[in-house]
This record gives C-alpha cells, sequence and structure tokens, in this order.
C-alpha cells in the first residue's frame, strides 16, 4: 500500500472513531409551526431584581467528553427525576441569568434574564432526567435553569393614544447578552412593571437625553409592553428615529 493511501485509510479510521465517540443524539425536534412574532416573543428578555427559585437545572449532556453547550440535536441532562415529579413528555424553558460580573441582582442593579429555548422530557430515572432541546433561542449551557413551558399570546397594538405620563419615568435596563443599544422591532426592558400599573399592551414613549442644559428631553422612539412581570417590563419598539440605548428615559401613555 502506497504512503498516500496508507494516510487516506487512518484519517478514514480516525474519522469513524469519532463519529462513534460524539454524544448520543436526540430524536429530531419537529418543526414548531408557531408564528415569528410568537418565537420572537418566546424568546425575548426579561428583568430579574433577584436570583431565580428554579432548583431545576441543565447538569451536562450525553457526551463522551465534557461540553457546556448543547443546541438541537443534542440530549442534555436534569438535575431532577421522579422522586421530583418529572414526568416524561414536560415541558420547560431554559433560561439563565446575567449580570454585571461580580455584582449582586438587586433592584438598584438588575439583572436579564436570558430565554435559551424550550425542552422536553425524553426519558427519566429516579433522580435525573435526559430531553432534547425543542427550540433553541440560543446555546443551552450547564447550569441554566428551567421554568414551566407556557407560549405567551400575542398582545393586542391599538392606535397611539393618551399623552406620555412626563417627570415620572421608567430607565431601560440592559438586554440580553447585556445589550446595551436596540433598534426598531427589537425588545427593551424597564425598570417598572405591575408595581407601578403597567399591563400588556401599556404604550410608551422612549426619550433620549442629550445632556444639553436648558434643553428638553429628545423624543426617540415608541414601544408597547408584551410581557409584564412584578417590577420590571419587556417592551417592543416599534419605532425608533436613532437608537435606543441604556438608562433612556421611558414615559407611559396615559
Amino acid at each position: 500500500m502506497s504512503r498516500l493511501a496508507l494516510a487516506a485509510a487512518v484519517i478514514a479510521g480516525l474519522l469513524a472513531s469519532t463519529v462513534a465517540l460524539r454524544a448520543q443524539r436526540a430524536p429530531a425536534s419537529p418543526q414548531t409551526g408557531l408564528p415569528p412574532d410568537i418565537l420572537a416573543l418566546a424568546c425575548a428578555p426579561a428583568g430579574a431584581h433577584g436570583q431565580p427559585d428554579s432548583a431545576l437545572r441543565v447538569t451536562g449532556g450525553q457526551d463522551a467528553f465534557t461540553r457546556r453547550n448543547y443546541g438541537p440535536g443534542d440530549l442534555i441532562t436534569i438535575n431532577a427525576g421522579t422522586n421530583n415529579g418529572m414526568q416524561v413528555g414536560q415541558e420547560f424553558f431554559v433560561r439563565r441569568l446575567q449580570k454585571e460580573r461580580d455584582r449582586a441582582v438587586t433592584r438598584e442593579t438588575p439583572g436579564t434574564i436570558r430565554t435559551a429555548g424550550w425542552i422536553r422530557v425524553y426519558a427519566v430515572d429516579d433522580e435525573m432526567s435526559l430531553a432534547t432541546i425543542q427550540y433553541a433561542c440560543d446555546n443551552v449551557e450547564t447550569g441554566d435553569y428551567l421554568e414551566p413551558f407556557v407560549l405567551p399570546t400575542a398582545t393586542p397594538r391599538g392606535p397611539k393614544t393618551g399623552k406620555p405620563e412626563k417627570g415620572n419615568y421608567a430607565r431601560v435596563i440592559a438586554g440580553n447578552d447585556r445589550k446595551l443599544v436596540f433598534a426598531t422591532g427589537e425588545y427593551v426592558i424597564i425598570d417598572r412593571g405591575k408595581d407601578h400599573g403597567i399591563v400588556p399592551g401599556s404604550q410608551f414613549v422612549v426619550y433620549n437625553d442629550k445632556k444639553q442644559p436648558g434643553n428638553f428631553l429628545f423624543e426617540s422612539a415608541e414601544a408597547v409592553a408584551v410581557d409584564v412581570r412584578e417590577t420590571s417590563s419587556t417592551l417592543h419598539v416599534t419605532f425608533s428615529r436613532m437608537p435606543v440605548t441604556v438608562n433612556d428615559y421611558v414615559a407611559i401613555r396615559k
């Protein structure tokens, strides 16, 4: 056998052994059949003012080597089984808390909830479960936490009504992956929620402070609330004259 043929045979053998050592593959995930606006809303960020309550975590995958990131087609493990009430077919959102390094998540220093996607439980034993990734907004990572899966509903969009309530402003906080700048069609988080009477469908005007003494705030964008929590809300930017940035002022239309 020539050296070239021998080298080709060795490479083929290595590739075959590599395939054998890859992760056990999950059954193919079905198409969601969901409209783009619902998928975008399901993946939208949310604000956080504390640590998540859920004890359910992604603990790894079915691999012959250590990994931290997983996507569709991978089997992942969960730190709960039948002893914790887990059942085949249950679905969960996979989420992670993003924050500034070495800073606690509080009302004064909020974090961002990043939705990585959602999963379905595939097999269970007493203390652990295997799950398949049904839809990926981002990579699923070891340590991500789980919350019950409930699809969002589209938010009614009405015409702009009411004048913005000036002098009583919310502020824009960081988005997915601590993003600081946003455009039309994207989602932003503000530091007020049900505690200030905000409901899904509430309309807002976003203002940029050019920091010019004696000047008005610049009306930079329009937005509508699509997800409202106790102390934060996620807004969909429906129109912008300039990019929306962290710390911009936000006024609700009353």
